[in-house]
């Protein structure tokens, strides 16, 4: 039996008459890395943070690892890697310097956090600008910075929220191909939260398709074709399509 690493079970959020997320069910287990695909203001980034215990939800539960964020939100944060969109560094400090100041947070010692931010440095292909400040990164040298910063704690899990927007294409193939190696090697738990129908694609086991806070469909590319269409000939962009018309409205 494959381990659950997340449950989100009847999961609802609403804001006054506003439904963000509207009851839904969603299971990832250990080692998948599974896409939530949805365009923007669809209940993905409100998910997810009803699972790092940043919001409330409604109705329902979410469990990370076995543990309710809404109850536990500390015990969550130390199982799982968060990297947003727009993530934040002292900008004042190097990259070796954040991820040191990182680690220590974690009540890691400074001469393991030290070891430990040099081969993490190596390993995101930033060892030769771990001197260099990082208000002087560009946008894809901070993502890739900030998967180190994800990684120096030990995750179980790690969710990422839209994290190639503003990457040049080349930046983001790398990016992507060190998430699926990461994946391999330690057995990571990845979410993978975007828009971008090719990106998910090109590295989600199973994708849920986010419309108006609801999952309207789940499973791996190939199943999700052949529930629409009868058939496995089917890419990501048909299957995602299907459910909007031209003017980019749900189909109900």
């Amino acid at each position: 039996m494959a381990e659950t690493i997340i449950e989100l079970v009847n999961l609802t959020k609403k804001y006054r008459s506003f439904t963000a997320v509207d009851h839904i069910h969603l299971t990832v287990e250990k080692g998948e890395i599974f896409g939530l695909l949805g365009p923007n203001g669809a209940g993905k980034s409100t998910t997810i943070l009803m699972m790092l215990g940043l919001t409330e939800p409604n109705e329902g539960q979410a469990k990370v690892c076995g543990i309710d964020p809404t109850r536990h939100p500390i015990e969550v944060k130390r199982r799982v890697g968060y990297l947003p969109e727009d993530i934040g560094f002292y900008d004042d400090r190097t990259g070796l310097e954040n991820l040191v100041y990182t680690a220590m947070l974690n009540r890691i010692s400074e001469a393991e956090a030290t070891q430990k931010a040099n081969a993490l440095l190596k390993r995101v292909g930033l060892e030769n600008v771990d001197g260099k400040k990082t208000g002087k990164y560009s946008k894809g040298m901070r993502q890739r910075l900030g998967l180190a910063d994800v990684l120096i704690k030990n995750p179980q899990v790690i969710i990422l929220d839209e994290p190639t927007s503003g990457i040049d294409p080349q930046g983001v193939r790398a990016f992507l191909d060190l998430i699926i190696e990461l994946r391999n090697e330690h057995g990571l738990t990845v979410l993978f939260s975007s828009h971008n129908l090719h990106q998910v694609e090109q590295v989600c086991d199973r994708v849920g398709i986010f419309v108006q806070g609801k999952i309207c469909a789940m499973g791996t590319i190939t199943d999700l074709s052949r529930q629409l269409f009868g058939d496995a000939d089917h890419n990501l962009e048909d299957i995602y399509n299907s459910f909007f018309d031209e003017g980019g409205v749900h189909h109900e």
